[in-house]
């Protein structure tokens, strides 16, 4: 059965909008020429791939098992002018953890296969990624 999503978005002072949805509010960019104070569209696609991807670090973390301390992932998007459309996004993940490279890199292929956002922008354009494994920051798991 497939899942359902409403937002509520609307315009509320020149060049800024806010999205709703439950209990969440994001303000976005609607200025012709980006405003530093806000999220532009290009900017909240981006953040919606990255928290895809750490969402399911969490979600994997717990059907594997994983053990991690945190996770972090830079994206980089590229945007051609025309016709106007993201071309290519490249991140990379680290988790800080104690699990084996092998580990590592079937979490980072469970994150690649059944990730809604992360497969929804692939169709769209070429994306490249990795994942880097550190070690605990305070030695624990």
């Amino acid at each position: 059965m497939p899942l359902e999503y409403d937002i509520h978005a609307e315009h509320i002072a020149r060049g800024v909008a806010a999205a709703q949805t439950e209990d969440a509010i994001v303000y976005l960019d609607t200025h012709p020429v980006n405003t530093p104070r806000v999220i532009n569209p290009a900017e909240l696609l981006l953040s919606s791939f990255a928290a895809c991807v750490l969402k399911n670090v969490e979600r994997y973390a717990k059907i594997l098992p994983f053990s991690f301390q945190r996770a972090a992932i830079h994206v980089h998007g590229i945007r051609q002018d025309a016709p106007p459309r993201m071309i290519r996004v490249t991140y990379e993940l680290t988790v800080w953890t104690e699990e084996p490279p092998h580990r590592v890199e079937l979490l980072h292929r469970n994150i690649r296969k059944f990730g809604t956002i992360y497969n929804t922008v692939a169709a769209a354009c070429e994306v490249e990624g990795s994942i880097r494994a550190l070690p605990p920051e305070d030695g624990s798991r």
